[in-house]
């Protein structure tokens, strides 16, 4: 855990429009920063098929090389900095592949992979609230939407572009509001579900908004104009494309905000929160629920609602998935046999009649309140259901 005095490290995200000058510029720099990372990812492939290893120096001195040369002599006419930033990236990459905590890095795609640079303080400057990067003469035309932290010093900068066409700068501060809430007593067991997006063991069920399949229909009817495009048709398809980009961005801008209010409230609310380790990959994999299981977004959940913990001293619990909350009276333990999904309330021998979810919340919130008494600290397993029940998260602080 961090010191008393040393503050957390967030991001404040905006929206900027910029010239056509600025933008222009910011085009050719992400183009420059794909083509470094693809070029150093080729270099390190075509290394690692000799079993030799190439590093982040080694690729920065190929940066170096690759602008001297004719081709690549456009690499010159924007800042260095997001392209060494971009090596930087691939590096963490490797990393993260050789750690096995990743899979091989990929090419980056024109049409695909995200428009973003990052800047470091070197390639920017911040007086008065004007931001001017490296390369320009003007200040960005930034959204104040809300107020920086006071006496910010941004120490990193990052443009980028969405599919809609959306331009956004994201400036890393510390954030001396972000600190540990008072402890209290209170602690809470969640289930997450389709019909509520989540029940907790206090009986509260919160609605699902199902914000896709509000939108579906305008979804729908911006694919099928897109489908209609010929390929070979640049302006009009990507005019279509960027209609379709902007439903869901909605869909994802409106699920993004609600999760935001939702995480807040049970951080400040609780000092701890038990949750299921739900594996969301593999559980999309059913196709005739994948659509509803994304929409939900339970992944997402889960990790705004770790790192609001660890920056305001709360503790978050992950219990084993293969654990049968649903399956075991939360009043005399008992365990029932097989449990369809349609059943939502059943009657256990004891004579208490449950609410499924809302006992499966109970039973997460009694599992994981044992753990921390233990000092459980292992992952979930897997195979069985009966050890290893439950990882404990300490609330800490993030390092910069």
């Amino acid at each position: 855990m961090k010191g008393a005095g040393t503050h957390v490290k967030r991001a404040f995200k905006y929206r900027f429009y910029p010239t056509d000058a600025q933008a222009a510029e910011l085009s050719r720099t992400f183009g420059c920063v794909r083509r470094v990372y693809n070029l150093a990812l080729a270099a390190r492939t075509e290394a690692w098929t000799r079993q030799e290893r190439v590093n982040y120096n080694q690729t920065s001195a190929m940066l170096t090389a690759w602008k001297k040369t004719e081709e690549l002599a456009y690499l010159n006419e924007v800042s260095s900095v997001p392209l060494q930033q971009a090596l930087r990236h691939l590096q963490t990459a490797f990393t993260n592949f050789f750690g096995k905590r990743a899979k091989y890095p990929r090419f980056k795609s024109r049409k695909k992979s995200r428009k973003s640079a990052e800047y470091t303080t070197s390639a920017f400057r911040f007086r008065d609230g004007n931001l001017t990067l490296a390369k320009m003469t003007e200040p960005l035309d930034i959204v104040w939407s809300r107020p920086l932290p006071e006496d910010a010093s941004p120490s990193m900068v990052t443009v980028s572009q969405d599919a809609a066409g959306r331009w956004y700068v994201s400036l890393l501060c510390e954030d001396p509001c972000v600190k540990p809430l008072p402890v209290t007593s209170a602690a809470v067991g969640i289930d997450v579900g389709l019909d509520h997006l989540l029940t907790l063991s206090t009986g509260e069920k919160v609605s699902n908004p199902r914000h896709e399949r509000r939108d579906r229909g305008r979804l729908a009817k911006a694919q099928r104009q897109l489908a209609r495009k010929a390929k070979g048709d640049g302006a009009n398809r990507a005019k279509a494309r960027r209609k379709a980009a902007k439903v869901y961005a909605r869909i994802t801008d409106r699920r993004r905000d609600h999760l935001h209010k939702l995480t807040t409230r049970l951080v400040r609310e609780n000092q701890t929160i038990v949750i299921e380790d739900l594996t969301v990959r593999n559980m999309v994999k059913n196709r005739s629920l994948a659509r509803a299981i994304s929409d939900a977004a339970w992944s997402e959940f889960r990790s705004i609602l770790e790192y609001k913990a660890q920056w305001y001293g709360r503790e978050v619990i992950a219990i084993d998935r293969w654990f049968p909350s649903s399956r075991l009276c939360s009043a005399c333990g008992t365990l029932q046999g097989k449990m369809p999904l349609n059943v939502r309330t059943w009657t256990c021998d004891c004579g208490t009649t449950h609410d499924r979810d809302v006992n499966a919340a109970k039973n997460i919130l009694a599992v994981g309140l044992t753990a921390s008494v233990c000092g459980a600290g292992v992952r979930p397993q897997r195979s069985t259901p009966g050890r290893q029940s439950a990882m404990k998260q300490k609330p800490q602080r993030r390092e910069p």
